[in-house]
């Protein structure tokens, strides 16, 4: 009895470490500024292998990212033109406009809706998906789903307070945001 619960702690701890060595992973792989969507996609792919018990490290992360940037930099691209857009708004904002601080805040709250629903199509990408129809299924999940988008909107909040804390562990608890996105993924099919 006690020897099977130190085993699922021992387990339950090895998830987590993974999640933190796969967040150093996505932060490297986003250095390309637009394959941030193909690292998260590649790191959402290596955790589904570690928690189902089958191989994986960084040869394959490495294959999956390469896969996934196919199509992922125009998502990454189109992501870049969204927070444009949101800076735009909320510069509009601050500068006194009429219908500014509306338009602010619709920008802010459109811009979390899109990165929760990027982080849910890079949770289930797979080599061969098409990122327009990830996205659109997860933009339809993210709706329907909100409290599975309320835990993944938890998990960037964890990534804020953790940069204000400690800049690098940022880039470790990326990592468990793509976990959070595939978790919430797995609690969506089976509802």
């Amino acid at each position: 009895m006690a020897g099977t619960r130190v085993k699922a702690r021992g387990e339950r701890f090895a998830v987590f470490a993974e999640c933190l060595l796969t967040g150093v992973w996505i932060a490297v792989a986003s250095l390309g500024v637009v394959t941030y969507p193909a690292a998260f996609a590649a790191g959402a792919r290596h955790l589904r292998r570690r928690t189902a018990h089958e191989g994986g490290g960084w040869r394959e992360f490495a294959a999956d990212f390469r896969a996934a940037l196919r199509g992922g930099w125009l998502a990454g691209l189109a992501g870049w033109a969204a927070v444009a857009a949101v800076f735009v708004d909320v510069q509009a904002a601050r500068a006194g406009i009429p219908g500014g601080p509306l338009a602010g805040a619709v920008g802010v709250v459109a811009l979390i809706g899109l990165v929760v629903a990027g982080l849910r199509a890079a949770a289930v990408w797979a080599p061969g998906a098409r990122w327009r129809t990830l996205l659109a299924g997860a933009g339809r999940r993210t709706v329907l789903d909100p409290a599975g988008s309320f835990l993944i909107v938890g998990g960037l909040a964890v990534v804020a307070v953790s940069a204000w804390f400690a800049a690098p562990l940022a880039i470790a608890v990326l990592g468990a945001v793509a976990a959070a996105a595939v978790a919430v993924e797995e609690r969506y099919l089976h509802r």
